[in-house]
């Protein structure tokens, strides 16, 4: 057997992923909705969070899909403490340089409370360190600027809406690929799934 972890994004309940984990079953993996307080806690309590989780998945092989925040928390989680099962990483729209939507939120009045306690940490790190981890780790990025990041005028470049291309780009990584979805569209596209799929098994995506 071989699971997947997914984790979802910011302010998200994990049932917006039910359409990918669905393709990600129909492809004969088991996917494993990973749930955390996207808000309320920091990186490090989540990633702990996501180590306890991971430790009980079944199966040989546990790969690991992060839409937006939710790569970053996997990321974290495999620096710090990573499985001894093998497996892959793909993360989807996430902000792995930093967040420059977030930060624009962070400085409207009450924005640091909305933006939560992970993204901030993110920030004020500066992104997450360049991937060294024994793991392959492949990356997918939107184009399609619709998201929240336009409506705070916080975008410059190419974008999935909510987060720049640039911002997903991480040193390390084993592929990194741009499509033509939005941030939100991206869980729901059959092509974003496809090439986790196939990411997922061949440590490459189909060109």
């Amino acid at each position: 057997m071989e699971s997947v972890v997914v984790a979802h994004g910011l302010w998200m309940p994990g049932w917006e992923t039910a359409v990918l984990r669905r393709r990600l079953a129909h492809a004969g993996f088991a996917p494993c909705l990973f749930r955390f307080p996207s808000v309320g806690e920091t990186l490090g309590a989540n990633s702990e969070r996501l180590a306890r989780f991971a430790a009980k998945v079944p199966g040989e092989f546990v790969h690991f899909v992060g839409y937006s925040l939710g790569g970053v928390v996997t990321l974290t989680m495999l620096e710090a403490q990573p499985p001894a099962r093998p497996g892959r990483v793909v993360c989807l729209g996430s902000p792995l340089n930093g967040s420059c939507a977030g930060r624009r939120l962070a400085a409207l009045p009450g924005g640091a409370r909305v933006l939560g306690r992970s993204m901030y940490e993110l920030n004020e790190q500066g992104g997450v360190r360049p991937w060294t981890a024994r793991r392959d780790l492949g990356i997918i990025a939107g184009n399609v600027a619709l998201g929240l990041g336009r409506l705070l005028d916080a975008l410059r470049g190419p974008s999935d809406g909510t987060v720049a291309v640039e911002e997903t780009m991480l040193e390390g990584a084993a592929a990194h690929l741009v499509l033509p979805v939005s941030h939100t569209s991206m869980l729901f596209s059959p092509t974003v799934a496809a090439q986790t799929v196939h990411f997922l098994r061949h440590g490459r995506f189909r060109r």
